[in-house]
């Protein structure tokens, strides 16, 4: 939709998904501000290309290449979605601009004349200069639309090589330019490429080429070379090549009409693939409007209509569908374009991060695409195969930085657990995991300044303490959230090799799964409670602040405080409900994690932090006390306050869509348990909502009695799955995904103990005897099945 305008009613829904335009419902400007950091411009599901603005404002950093004040610096094929960090890309740029340009390599900007608009497909932005740029994309081609000021007798497209998305965070993220080339051909096409490097993941060198024709002939057409104390000279070669930082490329093309449109494609691998993607995918006379309207209708068929509801209302309907849409922007489908290896696996990147998105994201993306889960499986297991270890994060082709543990495990072992089997080579995954698990990797070169202990590349560097001590001493950057990390990983690797019938491996990875339990200080108190993962050395706990010890790369603690890294290993949630003092003391210290000044240096805020990923399960814990009313309380609240429609929309940084992915979950009514195939169940918005699980499967979840909105008669009353009538607070894959299913929800205003079954497994915690549960958080709930008769 265009920013500021209102949502049309929704059209009648029917029973041919394909007939309803869901992407009128996309808002592309939601989250775009305060720190949401979405990309508002065109690109089609998992697209090389993501053609949008690129906005300069001196000291804030535009991660994904847009702001809503500013000057355009360019208008580039390649962004990233809703990153944190620092940029990356804003490679290969067109700036249309007008009159007599005299040093086109000098860093130009031009002002902004009104605000931006953007749909599904569209894009259009008006420079100050009355210049109207309208964009559209294809997965690796775009094209832009320029019409300029009738009167003007100079009308311009600059294309500046060394154009990047700059950072000011002074982290040294920054992105940097090191060469390229820049060339005329006789029938008037460019080619073009250009090296960068850095950005967030601290990527070495790296090439990107393209392609580009204009639909007229300009009446000039001219490269230059230049540096930024020289200015820019004109080349009459008509070819200009760099192998400096500081010699920049270009060309400018004048034309003497108003109306003037581009067609650029790109590839990793050469000038030769960036043209023949270009006139694959936007052959010459594609009109510019069958092009948008031929990405919106991609969208509704491959993504936004796999979730279809009865619901009219217009808030929850741009919820719904906006989050889709930002959640599949990223990682990238990169299929024969890897220019590291030659394979006849697919090939996946851009994966920002598996730290942010392995609790949400992949696991509703297997439910939505899973042919694209299974590839980008297949493309993490090959990545292995060719450059030595699986990504915790990776961009332009280059594995980092990893911020705690190798979880590109949990992401095989969720895969794994659910039956994903398709063309995976799962020995060769397993042997990933392991590699993971059991060899560290050299150090990053250089040193990463923020963390130079160990390897912020790939891999888990802290891996010495863990092998020799089962704990990491703060030899180590990030000590303690890495080990929280490292026994999620193990875990991980457990299932797997159970699996596989690995009995050696998967005894080795259960017990390592629970060396977190050595970081567990139970003498650490914090707020009446006690019992906290710290610090440690060789001669035992360090004390530190459990409420605002959340720090970054060089802290024992990263983006969370104990607070949250205490919840962090559910696989072992038993343990840690013993730990704690049992059901009711982890009732009210879940409770206290909500209570508004609960800690006295944030008297107006909360414990939980919304806006980052390692506590995004704390507010559905509660189920694993029996306590599913408090799960559908306070994560409802998590989403009703923190959630919008607006530009400041997020409670943080999208991260690829992770953000979006837990809201996702939040209306569809259920928790992903990740490397397992527990879901915990809360609350349904809808009164009705049907997700296509692909091959003529559903999973339709339906609710009377609620208001159809998410916002009143929340709580469960009663549940059938399937037909039958359901007292378990959790349900597993095979009963509503394997082939499909129903939930039936009734909904009410006021908690009923509805659920008396097994509280959900705890498959890392040593087995109980069986004993009934007397605690006064919920006396008539069973154990779960994980204890021993």
């Amino acid at each position: 939709m265009l920013r500021g305008s209102l949502l049309a009613p929704l059209l009648a829904v029917t029973s041919i998904a394909q007939t309803t335009d869901y992407s009128q419902f996309v808002n592309v400007f939601t989250g775009t501000e305060g720190g949401g950091n979405n990309f508002p411009g065109v690109a089609r599901p998992f697209g090389m290309v993501k053609l949008g603005p690129d906005v300069l404002v001196s000291g804030v950093d535009s991660y994904s290449g847009y702001l809503p004040n500013g000057n355009f610096s360019g208008f580039s094929m390649m962004h990233e979605q809703g990153t944190g960090g620092a940029p990356k890309y804003g490679t290969v740029a067109q700036l249309p601009l007008v009159g007599n340009i005299t040093n086109p390599l000098s860093s130009i900007t031009v002002g902004r004349a009104a605000p931006d608009e953007g749909s599904v497909g569209y894009y259009k932005a008006q420079t100050s200069d009355s210049v109207i740029v309208e964009l559209a994309a294809t997965s690796r081609a775009g094209m832009y639309q320029y019409t300029f000021p009738p009167s003007g007798p100079e009308n311009n497209i600059l294309i500046d090589v060394s154009h990047v998305v700059p950072s000011f965070r002074g982290q040294g993220l920054g992105q940097g330019y090191a060469g390229g080339h820049f060339t005329i051909k006789q029938d008037g096409h460019y080619e073009a490429s250009g090296i960068y490097n850095n950005g967030w993941n601290r990527s070495p060198n790296w090439t990107i080429y393209s392609c580009g024709y204009f639909n007229v002939t300009p009446f000039a057409a001219k490269v230059f070379s230049g540096t930024s104390t020289g200015g820019s000279v004109v080349q009459p070669s008509e070819s200009a090549n760099s192998t400096s930082s500081t010699d920049y490329v270009g060309g400018l093309f004048t034309f003497d009409t108003s109306v003037v449109s581009s067609r650029v494609g790109i590839s990793w691998i050469s000038n030769e693939k960036a043209c023949r993607n270009l006139n694959d995918q936007i052959p010459e006379s594609t009109p510019f409007s069958k092009l948008v309207q031929d990405t919106k209708t991609v969208w509704d068929r491959e993504i936004l209509s796999k979730i279809t509801t009865t619901t009219t209302n217009t808030t929850n309907l741009n919820l719904l569908y906006t989050s889709l849409y930002f959640m599949n922007l990223l990682p990238t489908n990169q299929t024969g374009e890897n220019p590291g290896w030659t394979s006849s696996e697919p090939y996946y990147q851009d994966v920002f991060t598996f730290w942010d998105t392995f609790r949400c994201s992949t696991a509703l993306m297997h439910i939505l695409s899973p042919v694209a889960y299974e590839e980008y499986i297949r493309a993490m297991i090959d990545t292995y195969r060719f450059d030595g270890y699986m990504p915790d994060g990776r961009s332009s082709n280059y594995n980092g930085r990893t911020q705690g543990g190798s979880n590109a495990d949990n992401v095989l072992a969720d895969a794994y657990v659910k039956g994903v089997r398709g063309q995976i080579y799962w020995n060769d995954g397993y042997d990933a995991m392991v590699k993971d698990a059991e060899a560290t990797p050299p150090n990053t070169n250089p040193p990463d300044p923020m963390a130079p202990d160990s390897s912020t590349k790939e891999g888990r560097g802290a891996l010495p303490d863990w092998l020799q001590y089962g704990f990491i001493t703060p030899k180590f950057t990030r000590a303690v959230s890495r080990a929280v990390e490292y026994a999620y990983n193990d875990f991980a690797l457990y299932q797997v090799a159970k699996g596989l019938g690995r009995t050696e491996g998967a005894a080795t990875y259960l017990n390592r799964s629970r060396n977190w339990r050595n970081h567990w200080n139970p003498n650490a108190t914090s707020l009446g409670f006690s019992g906290f993962v710290v610090p440690r050395d060789l001669n035992g706990f360090i004390s530190v602040d459990a409420l605002n010890a959340a720090g970054y790369w060089k802290d024992p603690y990263y983006q969370a405080s104990a607070w949250g890294y205490s919840w962090a290993d559910v696989h072992d949630f038993g343990k840690i409900v013993s730990l704690m003092g049992g059901p009711d003391t982890v009732l009210r210290r879940l409770e206290t994690m909500f209570n508004v000044g609960a800690n006295p240096s944030n008297p107006n805020g909360i414990i939980h932090d919304a806006t980052n990923e390692p506590t995004f399960n704390v507010p559905y814990l509660f189920n694993y006390i029996g306590r599913q009313d408090r799960s559908v309380f306070q994560a409802r609240g998590v989403a009703k306050r923190n959630y919008n429609t607006g530009v400041r929309g997020l409670p943080g940084n999208s991260d690829a869509g992770a953000m979006q992915t837990w809201l996702l979950w939040n209306m569809i009514g259920l928790y992903p348990i990740t490397g397992q195939t527990t879901f915990l169940i809360h609350s349904p918005w809808y009164e009705s909502m049907t997700i296509d699980l692909g091959t003529g499967k559903t999973l339709k979840v339906t609710s009377t009695g609620g208001d159809g909105n998410g916002d009143s008669n929340i709580y469960v009353q009663s549940l059938k799955v399937n037909g039958q009538t359901w007292t378990q607070n959790w349900l597993t894959w095979n009963d509503v995904f394997a082939n499909g299913g129903t939930m039936e929800f009734v909904l009410g205003p006021n908690p009923v103990q509805w659920a008396t079954g097994p509280l959900p497994p705890s498959p890392g915690t040593e087995p109980q005897a069986c004993v009934s549960v007397t605690s006064n958080t919920n006396p008539q709930q069973t154990p779960s099945a994980e204890c021993e008769s």
